[in-house]
């Protein structure tokens, strides 16, 4: 799934921001001049009983693993290697992470607290592309469970 091929089929306005290459998300909000809290960083975990989902967070916090776990389901979970993340998401760039695990038969986690912002600028299947979207239009798109498991 190309993000910008999905986004367009299902008649979703969005902008594509192209820059210089960067490897997270802060990096990224630096490099396209957003607030790191408006760049959404997406993070994939595998569950002990080997589901994946991705959890999508503010780039200025970090993921509470024990929180996200409880919001999957009670789940033990841990960080999913690059690898695992280049077998899961094979149309994108190695390391490059689009918020939308239910191309891939994932669950959508999203921590609460982008809830608030209008829009949200997230990677796309590149490190050299970020995408700006409306927050409620990406919702109604990709149906994530919202939580709160992101901390300082």
């Amino acid at each position: 799934m190309k993000v910008q091929e999905f986004l367009q089929r299902h008649r979703v306005p969005f902008d594509v921001l192209t820059h210089r290459a960067t490897y997270d998300a802060q990096h990224m909000a630096e490099e396209i001049d957003v607030s790191g809290y408006e760049v959404a960083k997406t993070v994939l975990l595998r569950a002990e009983d080997q589901t994946y989902f991705v959890a999508v967070l503010p780039a200025t916090l970090h993921i509470d693993l024990e929180r996200a776990g409880r919001a999957a389901g009670g789940k033990r979970v841990v960080l999913a290697t690059e690898i695992e993340m280049a077998e899961r998401f094979p149309d994108s760039e190695m390391g490059a992470l689009p918020p939308f695990g239910s191309q891939h038969g994932m669950m959508t986690l999203v921590d609460e607290r982008l809830s608030n912002k209008k829009e949200i600028v997230f990677e796309g299947d590149s490190h050299e592309e970020s995408i700006r979207i409306d927050f409620k239009e990406f919702c109604a798109l990709e149906q994530p469970v919202l939580a709160s498991f992101a901390v300082p």
